[in-house]
């Protein structure tokens, strides 16, 4: 499938339109005991607590270079009355993202998780300026997505150094096996990027960190809990959030028209095939 696509797609749902979809939202386990790039120990960690983190895909160089293109992009999108949030489904307008999406070495892990027929569909950039007070309450990916069933992941490619002092992610560690859970909405004066709070997660599992160096991803589970302390400290902290899913996930409400297919192929033809965007 590769006809047009609108390029404005909503970053986030309202509730009611994803209320009565028909989902599964259970954990799908990984099965694959020869991952190619990723330890077979990672792959049950994946399964076991949700995550890896800490993967080397950029040199210093290449992910220096990468954020002097998100400088000059947050520039312009500024400039034209967006912030540092706003930048979301980028694949679709901006080829150097594109780039990211289809990068050959995060596919590759990714493929260990997914399987050989893989399609790219989000990219959302989570930009934290120093002291701007916003947080990303406890949540977890897949109620905000009108997937089925729940086998997306996510991968967090750290564009600057992402650590505690400066607002890192935070797993909940095995979250990803209570299935769905009760959110309610943000109170304004929570100052969260999204519009969901999960309440009392302390329930669920031990609080790890996704402490990374820039050039560094983690991958986490579309069910796991996870979330952000706003950034007090004097230094930014950018992520580049990349979503994927195996081909034989079904998106609602045309968001499958944000496919890329990064692996394989897509027999039934579901997810569009995204060409490069001409933009830079």
């Amino acid at each position: 499938m590769s006809a047009p696509a609108p390029t404005q797609f909503k970053a986030v749902l309202d509730q009611e339109d994803l209320a009565n979809l028909p989902r599964d939202l259970s954990y799908h386990p990984v099965s694959n005991p020869t991952p190619k790039v990723l330890t077979p120990e990672q792959v049950e960690q994946f399964n076991r607590d949700g995550f890896v983190k800490g993967i080397r895909v950029y040199s210093t160089p290449e992910i220096t270079e990468i954020r002097e293109y998100f400088d000059k992009l947050l520039a312009k999108v500024v400039a034209e009355g967006g912030d540092s949030y706003s930048i979301s489904s980028a694949h679709l307008r901006y080829g150097k993202v594109w780039d990211i999406v289809t990068n050959a070495r995060i596919v590759a892990c990714v493929k260990d998780l997914l399987g050989e027929n893989v399609v790219g569909w989000g990219s959302h950039f989570f930009c934290k300026m120093p002291g701007d007070g916003k947080s990303v309450a406890w949540h977890q990916d897949s109620s905000y997505w009108p997937l089925t069933p729940s086998k997306a992941i996510t991968v967090w490619l750290a564009v600057d150094d992402a650590d505690v002092e400066n607002a890192c992610m935070r797993f909940v560690k095995g979250s990803h096996h209570f299935g769905a859970m009760t959110y309610r909405p943000s109170d304004p004066k929570e100052h969260n990027v999204l519009n969901q709070t999960i309440e009392n997660v302390e329930q669920y599992g031990e609080f790890i960190d996704d402490c990374l160096k820039a050039g560094e991803i983690s991958l986490h589970s579309d069910l796991l809990l996870h979330g952000s302390e706003a950034n007090a400290s004097q230094r930014r902290r950018c992520g580049l959030t990349l979503r994927y899913a195996p081909v034989d996930v079904h998106a609602y409400m045309d968001w499958n028209l944000k496919g890329v297919w990064v692996s394989g192929s897509d027999p039934k033809g579901h997810w569009a095939n995204r060409s490069r965007p001409t933009e830079d």
